[in-house]
């Protein structure tokens, strides 16, 4: 059966049975209102339901009932006892009805034509009660005597009998005609011997046929209790807190005694508590049962919040909700209501666009908002999504400098999606004013705040002019949470396994070794670089400057879109814990979530990942698969020549081979001082020498490797301890660099590697390099302004030396909406190079929009990008790019832009 019709069922049974006693009270004390409003409630309830469900003829007999109950509660009429039997007749089929529904699961064929008339004939007032049947005559009594006999005034029945039944008449005549107890005494015969009585009662079963009865009383017979409502039983909400309560003493009881069997072995004891551990899993799965509602339950009212806020934002808004069955514990429902709806909110006004704009986007005048909710892994995912506009990313960045949240630099290097959560930093609103609905920059901080106090964690994705999705993650249930036992200097915590992704062994001679990259503590993954958090360390478990062990635990954690390592001594086992507050003292430590009592009885501190993530965010790596997949879903990894050698160290390095000009073995011996720092004459020209490291140290004898970089007649050469390899890889830039020289660090060939920042060495040599005088350039090429536009903080670091090395002032964009904000702004420039991969608009589309309208209409543009196919040249020649690129051609970039110079200076 559908759950909604057992539920309907159900509350309409227990309604019904409140209506018969309800109006039984109303017949005696007719004018007690409080007992007429609650018997209309009812009906009323009755009817609506019936409507929702499509349930017609219920509907329309709950109706009729219905008027008649509104004429006695606006006084139009007088409880009257005819009006009450009519009232219950129509209960009764009801009832009858209900039956065969519960039976069939449908409703029967039939109409109650005859009884809603009369229902209606007494709201109207028209009523009259049906006349009663003459008796039949009786045949004559045997004479008694007159003092015995005793006249009876002629009275009209107050109904018509029923088959079976006599009439008051008849009973009296009857019970004048037996003889009374005094008589019988005496040896007075009775009226009927045995034999004449028990012909009569045949006779009288004989003629007693059934009349036939309308359709809608066909299936009106006495109807007994609802099975489906007795499955169900309503009980306080405070006993089934009490319940389980209950049960978590249980639990930890059970965990005590499971503790003292293992220290003591296999005892006449192991067989009865394996089964009373069996029983109490089975109690606490039954008791947390209880507790599971719907989700459904709180979205119920954000059709109508998505209704009202469509009206006042003049919107036109389509609210999709799926997965509304799942269940989770109703505390978790509970805490959960008032985020989900300000996250609704916060899509409708932000997220959405008008109408107007959206045909202006080639979108349907209707936006979507869906909701969707689903398990996975013992927890919760709640996915909040909008079609609409997407985050803002360059009025964020706006707003995140203006409010001095990080420095210019520190955002430069941000990801879009590190960029986009600072949605949820407290008092940051993109909304331009402040209204009834948003623009207080409080909402998604608070929502925030509200999902992590119940162990959950908030991430987005967004994707300009496609939409936002907020994902939430939470634990099914706040009370009993199965969490891993660990052990760090001595002492023993629990971390829920709800945050746990998996366990790693760390050893010097394993696949699986600690590393220190910049500074930071790293493992190896499958390929990627895991940043650790040494958990003695951040708790100061143990003095400041002790050495870290090479042999550890590592529990792999993720919080939203975060994965990092917690470095541990020992992981004993998965327990079923008992969540219990902290002190008060430690409440606003955001470190522990609660604590909870062994098995053995030891009182342990819970760990919240997500306070460890925010105590050492610096180190955390963020996970930008999720990113990738929305803004550049199916496009190919670039692949990049990179040369990889070692200087100060074990730690290999990598530069981009298009940035070197040469690879030279220099002899020690020809080495030279120059103002204290090394030289070497190098092709007719003094070339200075740098040190990747300030602690590395040129060799003594042998020969020197050298990494040329040069310039026209400049040249620097930069000395490392070896050259290891050329290989063609993936760079993707995964740790920010904390030191000066390096970018940061990627995994290359399977390894973690440093990218190292040449920009940086070559101004360490010639401080003027990227400031050439006027007479080492040709006019032509003197203060010629260039547009970078790439969304690659790597590439832009890399391209922007070699243009600014060939005499360009270079403006750099990270996307074409922070170009597009440049010419608003009333920026100018010679050249545009515009990368074609870039989220959001992409670089043809950014051509095209540059080229339809605006100052920048006629200024040339070049693409640049690792898709060399004819079609896209072709497709690049149509929107309006004048050369088409290939990265890493260092010299075909350089001449293609002299090119473009010297054309344009003819055409002017």
């Amino acid at each position: 059966m559908d759950d909604l019709l057992r539920e309907f069922l159900t509350e309409t049974a227990e309604n019904l049975d409140v209506v018969d006693v309800e109006i039984v009270k109303l017949e005696q004390d007719p004018n007690n209102r409080d007992v007429l409003s609650n018997i209309f409630r009812l009906v009323h309830t009755i009817k609506g339901t019936c409507g929702f469900l499509g349930l017609p003829r219920l509907e329309a007999l709950a109706h009729a009932a219905e008027n008649v109950l509104g004429k006695f509660r606006a006084g139009e009429m007088t409880v009257t006892e005819d009006a009450v039997s009519l009232i219950l007749e129509a209960l009764d089929g009801i009832k009858a009805i209900l039956s065969v529904l519960e039976a069939t699961e449908q409703e029967p064929a039939g109409d109650d034509a005859a009884i809603i008339a009369r229902l209606d004939d007494m709201a109207e007032g028209r009523y009259t009660p049906p006349a009663a049947a003459v008796p039949a005559p009786v045949p004559a009594p045997a004479p008694v005597p007159a003092a015995e006999v005793v006249a009876m005034p002629a009275v009209l029945p107050e109904r018509t009998p029923k088959p079976g039944e006599v009439s008051l008449d008849e009973l009296e005549a009857a019970f004048q005609m037996a003889p009374g107890p005094e008589a019988i005494a005496a040896g007075a015969p009775p009226l009927l011997s045995e034999e004449e009585a028990a012909a009569t009662a045949v006779v009288a079963r004989d003629q007693q046929a059934p009349p036939a009865r309308p359709a809608e009383h066909a299936d009106a017979e006495p109807r007994g209790e609802s099975a489906v409502a007795n499955q169900t039983l309503r009980v306080s909400v405070d006993l089934l807190e009490n319940l389980m309560t209950m049960v978590s003493e249980l639990v930890l009881t059970r965990n005590q005694l499971l503790q003292m069997v293992r220290r003591m072995g296999d005892t006449e004891f192991s067989g009865p508590l394996q089964r009373l551990s069996l029983c109490t899993s089975e109690l606490q799965e039954s008791v947390m049962k209880t507790r599971m509602q719907p989700i459904g339950n709180a979205w119920a009212k954000l059709p109508r919040i998505v209704r009202d806020l469509s009206h006042e934002l003049r919107k036109k808004i389509d609210l999709q909700m799926h997965g509304a069955e799942t269940e989770l514990d109703r505390q978790v429902l509970e805490l959960i209501k008032d985020p989900l709806t300000h996250m609704v909110r916060n899509s409708a006004d932000h997220g959405l666009e008008t109408p107007e704009e959206r045909r202006a986007a080639g979108k349907p005048e209707t936006g979507r908002v869906t909701l969707n909710a689903y398990h996975e892994g013992g927890h919760i995912i709640i996915q909040v999504a909008d079609d609409g506009r997407g985050l803002n990313l360059a009025k964020i960045k706006a707003k995140v400098a203006a409010g001095g949240y990080a420095s210019e630099a520190e955002l430069e290097a941000m990801s879009d999606a590190q960029l986009g959560r600072y949605i949820f930093h407290p008092g940051l609103s993109t909304a331009e004013k402040v209204t009834s609905v948003s623009g207080r920059g409080v909402g998604m901080d608070v929502v925030r705040t509200n999902i992590e106090k119940i162990g959950g964690t908030i991430d987005l994705k967004t994707v300009a002019g496609k939409g936002t999705t907020f994902q939430i993650k939470i634990p099914l249930t706040l009370a009993i949470v199965s969490a891993l036992i660990v052990e760090c200097a001595g002492e023993r915590f629990a971390v829920p396994q709800i945050g746990v992704v998996e366990l790693v062994r760390a050893t010097p001679d394993s696949e699986h070794r600690i590393e220190v990259i910049n500074r930071t503590p790293v493992v190896r993954l499958r390929n990627r670089l895991l940043p650790l958090i040494f958990l003695a360390d951040t708790l100061k478990l143990v003095p400041e400057g002790t050495k870290r062990p090479d042999e550890a635990f590592i529990i792999v954690a993720q919080v939203g879109n975060q994965t990092f390592g917690i470095v541990v001594d020992r992981v004993f086992d998965t327990e079923e814990i008992v969540v219990k507050p902290v002190a008060s003292i430690l409440r606003n430590n955001t470190l522990f979530s609660g604590n909870t009592i062994l098995g053995d009885g030891s009182v342990i501190m819970i760990l919240d990942p997500n306070g460890l993530a925010l105590q050492t965010g610096e180190a955390l790596r963020e996970n930008q698969d999720g990113q990738t997949e929305v803004v550049a879903a199916g496009a190919a990894a670039e692949r990049t020549s990179l040369l990889i050698f070692k200087a100060g160290g074990a730690e290999p390095k990598a530069v981009p081979l298009s940035l070197i000009a040469r690879l030279e073995e220099i002899e020690v011996g020809r080495i030279e001082r120059s103002n204290g720092k090394p030289v070497v004459q190098y092709r007719g020209r003094l070339m200075p020498l740098v040190c990747l490291d300030p602690e590395f140290r040129l060799k003594t004898e042998g020969g020197q490797p050298v990494l040329v970089f040069a310039d026209g007649e400049r040249a620097m050469g930069l000395a490392v301890d070896e050259i290891v390899d050329i290989v063609e890889d993936e760079l993707k830039v995964e740790l920010k660099a904390a030191r000066p020289g390096l970018i940061g660090t990627a995994v290359v060939a399977g390894q973690a590697t440093g990218v190292v920042d040449v920009a940086h060495y070559l101004t360490m040599a010639y401080d003027d390099w990227f400031r050439r005088s006027a007479a080492e350039m040709p006019a032509t090429e003197r203060h010629r302004s260039l547009l970078l536009v790439d969304d690659s903080p790597f590439f832009r670091s890399m391209i922007m030396p070699v243009l600014s090395v060939a005499g360009y002032d270079v403006t750099a964009a990270e996307d074409a909406a922070s170009a597009l904000k440049l010419r608003e702004q009333g920026a100018k420039f010679d050249l545009i190079l515009s990368d074609i991969e870039m989220p959001g608009m992409d670089g043809f589309e950014f051509a095209e929009t540059v080229k339809a309208e605006g100052r920048w209409r006629d200024t040339p543009i070049i693409a640049l990008s690792s898709r060399t196919a004819p079609s896209d040249f072709e497709r690049g020649r149509q929107v309006g790019f004048i050369d088409y690129v290939a990265k890493g051609d260092r010299e075909g970039l350089l001449e293609s832009l002299r090119s473009t110079l010297d054309n344009k200076r003819r055409a002017a």
